[in-house]
């Protein structure tokens, strides 16, 4: 009797609950500055494990070289080129912020509209019906939503120490990772068994392909046509060309496409004059926007199927969250967490020890009257 009531001590088990809790929330303040630095090199390791595999075997099997390899892939093709995009973008954005922020906005006059054929003249004297109807004085009155937007994402690019340390621990976690990731998957797996069985490690394997399916199909899709295009923008002799490569970048993100931004930039180009630039930036632009049909079929092979407005909750909510970090991370967490409850939700599931009992004992009893 005793045993059994020191084994049921209220008490105790509070305080051990409370000192469990106690631990767990202190350990979640130590490493606070590196968990968005490890989310993030755990969503590069799981996206790119089967090249460094690949490569391993291609260095005589050294695991060494092929942690080497990876990381200068990742300085070169990755971190650097961010880093610089970054810091371009907060060099080139006052002017910018100036013009979003003025007091009072210009409405332009396009006089080019009338030279366009059949529909010029009227394309023109529309426009200037809008504008003496009021569409000066609307736009200078949503003027100040635009300056405190734009304020707002370049105030999000503009933490750029916070960025760089957060690049330089993904750089070192995915190091670490590449190293052991062996064993870091095999504690995840067994971790998630002790939760919940076979499920636990069934959905840390579908976790896994959500994570790679997001990196590959939207994120590295979504960078090479921003950068591609960027450099577009920039040999065509665009101004700002650095802004409006972070712009397609996040059109890209959320599925619009870089045409959102080249289109626009090609018709400056012809209006502008300069009709050589502007045919190669549209041949250019038509290579740049065919290039996801191609590029993401093929680094997509297991047939990730995301709802687009998944992804741009993850893009905008992400960026809104943690930075821009979340650009990256947000599309991972909801991909991730969709794909979890729709299995769950499509999960058949297990009858119960009674009703199996219920049923087999009905199709017995058929069986004797037949």
């Amino acid at each position: 009797m005793k045993d059994l009531q020191r084994g049921m001590d209220l008490p105790q088990m509070l305080f051990s609950l409370m000192f469990i809790l106690i631990m767990i929330i202190a350990s979640l303040w130590v490493v606070q500055p590196f968990i968005l630095g490890f989310a993030w090199a755990s969503m590069v390791v799981i996206a790119t494990w089967p090249l460094m595999i690949r490569l391993q075997h291609m260095l005589w099997g050294r695991r060494s070289l092929a942690v080497i390899a990876m990381t200068i892939l990742l300085l070169l093709l990755f971190i650097i080129p961010i880093a610089l995009l970054v810091s371009s973008l907060i060099d080139n954005s006052a002017p910018v912020i100036a013009w979003a922020t003025q007091r009072h906005l210009v409405m332009p006059d396009f006089d080019w509209l009338r030279q366009i054929p059949y529909v010029g003249r009227k394309l023109y004297s529309s426009y200037h019906k809008l504008v003496d109807g009021g569409g000066a004085a609307m736009l200078n009155q949503v003027q100040p939503y635009i300056g405190r937007t734009t304020g707002f994402f370049v105030a999000q690019a503009g933490h750029f120490g916070r960025f760089m340390m957060h690049l330089i621990v993904m750089l070192l976690f995915s190091v670490l990772l590449y190293w052991r990731g062996e064993q870091v998957g095999h504690g995840i797996r067994h971790f998630a068994y002790r939760m919940s069985g076979r499920r636990g490690d069934a959905a840390v394997l579908l976790a896994g392909q959500a994570i790679r399916a997001v990196a590959l199909g939207v994120v590295v899709t979504a960078l090479v046509q921003g950068v591609l295009g960027g450099i577009g923008l920039a040999i065509s002799g665009i101004p700002y060309a650095t802004l409006l490569t972070v712009l397609m970048i996040l059109t890209c993100l959320v599925q619009l496409g870089p045409l959102v931004v080249l289109v626009p930039a090609i018709i400056w180009l012809y209006w502008s004059g300069d009709t050589t630039w502007g045919t190669v930036l549209l041949v250019w632009s038509c290579v740049v926007g065919t290039l996801d049909s191609v590029l993401r079929p093929v680094l997509i092979r297991m047939g990730a199927d995301l709802p687009m407005i998944l992804i741009l909750s993850g893009v905008i909510g992400g960026l809104i969250a943690f930075g821009m970090i979340g650009l990256f991370i947000g599309p991972v967490v909801l991909a991730v967490s969709y794909r979890l409850v729709s299995v769950w939700m499509h999960e058949a599931p297990e009858p119960d020890d009674d009703v199996q009992t219920a049923i087999e004992a009905l199709a017995d009893h058929e069986e004797e009257l037949h």
